[in-house]
């Protein structure tokens, strides 16, 4: 009874929030549409979750990903409302499914602005801390978007060169060994060379959690890393990941 009561209350928490009078708008984005691709991992065999992404976008980090140990992982993007992100945990965290969690953001989102930031276009995905995902790609997001799966991952991107980038992530997140920032990365990669970003490149981003993972006491944060301005912010992204690896081996 108090689970239902709990995920009743999220529920509740998230059609309150979002209720705002409708704007008018001109019928266009207000600024040039985001062009963005990420991909969220699990790795079973040691159960960290994270997320990577890349985007012709100031410091992408700082809206796009969402994580929290034993919780999960989501990324939200394209006409985006960040709200998604800490919600979309919240009801993770209260026992829902991410199918459901999709589900009932969207129903519940009342579309404040139609004519220039329409929920039509919202590109969001979440896990669970078991490595279970659910992704979801509006009509209205900027062509080229979509979103494809694979075995403990998914990718999602708009405004890209086309449906191989999100295959190829895939492809990559699944034929990589090594840790999990390893195969998040090449992912990343993957998806550069096969036209990525229409726009071009600008900033990344790496998360990565575990419960108690950190270095630290108390600290669930195995990576978290930003790249905010670069013309190459993959290579700087790769260079940090890969030092981060080595000490790792030798801490070990």
């Amino acid at each position: 009874m108090r689970k239902r009561l709990a995920v009743a209350a999220v529920f509740l928490l998230v059609t309150v929030v979002t209720l705002h009078p409708q704007s008018k708008h001109p019928q266009s984005l207000p600024y040039p549409p985001v062009a963005t691709f990420s991909i969220l991992g699990f790795d079973p065999a040691t159960g960290e979750v994270g997320g990577a992404v890349q985007s012709r976008v100031f410091s992408v980090g700082n809206g796009v990903l969402w994580a929290e140990a034993d919780v999960g992982v989501a990324a939200t993007q394209a006409i985006v409302d960040v709200s998604y992100g800490p919600k979309a945990l919240a009801l993770l965290r209260a026992g829902l499914t991410p199918t459901a969690i999709i589900k009932g953001l969207l129903d519940s989102d009342p579309d404040p602005r139609p004519g220039d930031w329409t929920k039509a276009g919202r590109q969001f995905a979440v896990m669970d801390a078991k490595g279970n995902y659910e992704a979801y790609t509006g009509p209205k997001a900027t062509s080229w978007a979509g979103n494809k799966g694979g075995k403990y991952c998914t990718a999602q991107g708009n405004i890209l060169a086309g449906e191989g980038v999100v295959t190829g992530m895939i492809d990559a997140f699944e034929k990589t060994e090594g840790h999990l920032s390893t195969r998040l990365m090449a992912a990343l990669d993957a998806g550069q060379a096969a036209g990525g970003d229409k726009r071009g490149m600008q900033s990344a981003a790496m998360i990565i959690v575990k419960k108690n993972g950190g270095v630290w006491l108390n600290n669930d944060v195995v990576l978290r890393l930003q790249v905010d301005d670069s013309e190459e912010p993959l290579k700087e992204l790769r260079r940090v990941v890969e030092k981060w690896n080595t000490t790792q081996r030798r801490r070990r």
